[in-house]
């Protein structure tokens, strides 16, 4: 394995365990509190409403759009780039007496009004029907993930990893939401589609994590468990910062320069990416070690001397 470092020592990760985990729990409880005063700011996705793509002849003014829209009352609207930057994409929320053809029809007369140029490309209505199908179907999904994340665990390592893993996981994708909530940022499909990543990811580190716990156990007979765990960690961290610097440097391009079309998946994969890697290793491990991971969980244990073999009829 490349090694970005060399360190001589293993360092102690397990001896401070009481406090990543105890700021873990401070900000999982921060996170929970914000969804429980401020609750998730759903998009149109869920929430039901007008989608409108809009063309222009040369790269559209996003500010200038978004004053002409508060100006005609819709100050709701959300406005941002789609693909290119003459390509403009207007959602709006579902409007009590209004039907989305007479509310599109508005926003175009508006936005004509300020520039003759502009064209209409589609228009589509997602009704407060399909966006709770949405918002169901994707809690659906996170549930589904995380059995088979449990499953697949429990069946290549042993159950204690299994649930050590899950517990990190949903720490990661409850802290996503609890930003999301606290600054109300938009929660739309994308970003749940970043979540869903965020937990593919995540337990990637966690397995390259456990299978070095396991393949220590084997190894280091007369170690102690913290003592394996902190080796594992500390000899898979060249692993850790070279694949993560390069994945978070992707996602910061994306963040940067992508566009608003890509801003809040970018976001959501950026936090998951700094706390997934965080929950991997000082809220994973701790608690597979405070479930009693022990050397009798792989290895079966050596026959004493003199014991006589059993018979087998």
């Amino acid at each position: 394995m490349l090694e970005f470092f060399n360190i001589k020592r293993d360092i102690p990760f397990m001896s401070y365990a009481r406090v990543t985990t105890l700021i873990s729990l401070v900000t999982f409880i921060l996170a929970v509190a914000a969804l429980g005063i401020k609750g998730l700011n759903f998009g149109v996705d869920f929430t039901g409403g007008t989608v409108m793509e809009l063309s222009y002849p040369q790269t559209a003014d996003i500010h200038k759009i978004r004053a002409t829209l508060e100006q005609a009352g819709y100050g709701d609207a959300a406005v941002q780039n789609f693909g290119t930057s003459h390509d403009v994409l207007v959602r709006l929320p579902v409007k009590l007496n209004v039907s989305g053809a007479q509310l599109s029809e508005k926003i175009f007369a508006a936005l004509q009004g300020a520039d003759s140029t502009v064209k209409l490309q589609r228009v589509e209505f997602v009704g407060p029907q399909v966006g709770k199908e949405l918002y169901e179907n994707g809690a659906l999904a996170l549930i589904v993930v995380c059995l088979g994340i449990m499953t697949y665990l429990a069946m290549r390592f042993e159950w204690r990893f299994s649930v050590a893993a899950i517990i990190a996981n949903m720490h990661d994708v409850v802290i996503i939401l609890g930003f999301f909530a606290f600054f109300q940022w938009e929660f739309s499909l994308t970003v749940l589609a970043a979540i869903l990543a965020v937990l593919g990811y995540s337990v990637n580190e966690s397995v390259v994590v456990f299978d070095r716990i396991r393949e220590n156990f084997r190894k280091m007979r007369k170690a102690s468990v913290p003592e394996i765990i902190d080796n594992a960690i500390t000899r898979t961290m060249s692993r850790t910062i070279i694949t993560h610097t390069m994945t978070e440097l992707m996602v910061l391009s994306m963040l940067f320069f992508g566009g608003e079309a890509l801003f809040y998946f970018a976001l959501a994969l950026t936090i998951g990416i700094v706390f997934g890697i965080y929950s991997s290793v000082l809220v994973a491990s701790p608690i597979v070690m405070w479930l009693g991971v022990s050397r009798e969980d792989f290895i079966k244990p050596e026959k004493k001397e003199g014991e006589e073999a059993e018979v087998l009829p």
